[in-house]
């Protein structure tokens, strides 16, 4: 076997996999929490609080990410291109995250400037560790069957960190702050940053770079740009990602005001003692009180409750869905197993719009189906990415992994900048105003449309570019082939 089909160890896999439950934990947090944290805990305008987020998403993503990745690929150290990246900007990471979610005392004014800059620093910072480390996963093994698996191994990781941050964090919160949620979420994004800062580390010490470029590459960034506007691959994808991450963020940030402006309080009241879900919290709370311990602080209110099970129970059905994916992926081909589970995601998405009030049972039913399709395509989309880089090899015969691997950073900080200023302005639009005991009816309505109708459009664009992508399960197997051939003969 040679040293670019390498077969991962698990404890690689694992440890790969972390460094993903680290940049998730954070990245999980402003998909679902930043328009809210910046509105009702901090005390930001909804439409200011959309600029902020969209401005330092574009200028921290989308005008950073392409010299980071163009940096990344000419990094020369004893411990190769990418994994010095992860060591050098974990520090850094942690600190901003705790700037981040700070709430300093500040004049209006001050609040904005602080929110404005902290952010941008965040997104910065988020690319420059993020962009290397996605880029590792394509230079660690030549064989795509085992990208697969170790895709499948990372995306169970960020499952992990969007099960802590959807259904845990606001638990937390009140633990931590004592009912006071500026207070909580200071002190829980404290925690969670310090975690992560091991969780790199650990990447770092357990990872091992084998897709090594030929020696006599040399490249200019214009040639590496050139090469990527002729690679139809890594524009469909760069396309996708970004229309995928504008839905994640739509859906993610609006669901909060679904739950607690929408929903019918006596139905979710009646849905979760009928599940026996208060029962549980309650027992629960006896048995830890009774061992002379602290009761574990689930949000009273239940709008709150209903949302954090509600997200409880996507992520155990996305877990499902990725154990599906690789199986599925080898099989078929990752591009018809994406764009299959994509659409089908999508169908249960859509029917948001026609739920009253009081369906709550239903909403929960369809979540069920939607997490364990969009399950099936978490990990394809960046082994996709890592299939793309190996395209552009045996295409052009020189590998640029990083700036391949920008499509996707690029994708998701534009994809998040946009779709979260787009929950914000919504929101600003349709006449939200926090703190109100009910809604306007038309800015319920538009709540309503955030979670169905406009959340779901980008998913079914970006179906539709995957009928223009090439790279089938035959081309897969092809350029696999082929560049082992290749390497093998310029290691000779």
């Amino acid at each position: 076997m040679s040293i670019e089909n390498h077969k991962l160890s698990v404890s690689e896999k694992v440890g790969y996999a972390l460094g993903d439950l680290a940049a998730n934990l954070i990245f999980q947090t402003l998909v679902t929490f930043i328009a809210f944290f910046y509105t009702d805990v901090y005390g930001i305008p909804a439409g200011w609080a959309a600029m902020i987020i969209f401005w330092a998403g574009i200028l921290g993503g989308a005008v950073f990410t392409p010299v980071m990745g163009a940096i990344a690929d000419r990094t020369r150290t004893r411990w190769g291109k990418f994994r010095p990246w992860v060591l050098w900007t974990a520090l850094p990471f942690g600190g901003i995250v705790m700037l981040t979610f700070a709430t300093p005392d500040f004049a209006p004014t001050g609040k904005l400037i602080y929110a404005g800059v902290t952010y941008l620093l965040l997104v910065m910072i988020y690319s420059a560790n993020n962009l290397p480390y996605s880029a590792l996963s394509g230079v660690l093994t030549g064989s795509m069957a085992e990208r697969n698996s170790l895709s499948s191994y990372r995306f169970v990781a960020v499952m992990v960190a969007q099960f802590i941050i959807q259904v845990l964090v606001l638990p937390i919160v009140l633990i931590l702050g004592d009912g006071d949620k500026a207070v909580g979420f200071e002190r829980t994004m404290t925690v969670l940053a310090c975690a992560g800062v091991v969780m790199f580390l650990i990447t770092f010490l357990t990872t091992r770079e084998r897709v090594i470029p030929r020696p006599e590459q040399e490249s200019t960034v214009k040639a590496d740009l050139q090469d990527l506007m002729r690679n139809r691959p890594w524009v469909i994808m760069l396309c996708l990602t970004t229309l995928v991450f504008v839905a994640l963020a739509l859906k993610g940030g609006s669901y909060i005001y679904y739950f607690s402006e929408y929903l019918s309080e006596p139905a979710l009241v009646a849905f979760l003692e009928g599940i026996g879900f208060n029962g549980f919290i309650k027992g629960l709370n006896r048995t830890l009180t009774g061992m002379g311990l602290t009761e574990f602080r689930w949000p009273e209110d239940p709008a709150t409750s209903a949302f954090s099970l509600f997200n409880a129970t996507s992520i155990i059905c996305q877990i499902i869905g990725i154990f599906f994916s690789k199986g599925l992926a080898d099989r078929y081909g990752k591009r018809n197993v994406f764009g299959t589970a994509l659409f089908v995601s999508t169908l249960f998405l859509l029917v948001y719009i026609v739920f009253p009030p009081d369906a709550v049972g239903l909403i929960f039913l369809a979540q069920v189906g939607h997490g364990l399709a969009y399950g099936v395509t978490v990990p394809l989309l960046w082994a996709m990415i890592a299939d793309v880089a190996d395209f552009s090899e045996w295409k052009n015969n020189r590998r640029a992994t990083a700036i391949i691997f920008s499509a996707m950073i690029f994708g998701l900080k534009v994809g998040l900048a946009i779709g979260g200023a787009l929950v914000a302005s919504l929101l600003s639009y349709y006449g939200y105003q926090a703190g109100l005991s009910a809604q306007a009816p038309e800015t319920v309505a538009g709540i309503r449309l955030l979670i169905s109708v406009f959340a779901s459009l980008p998913f079914l664009i970006g179906g539709g570019l995957l009928f223009f992508y090439p790279i089938n399960k035959q081309m897969e197997d092809r350029i696999e082939t082929d560049l082992l051939v290749s390497r093998a003969q310029n290691v000779a």
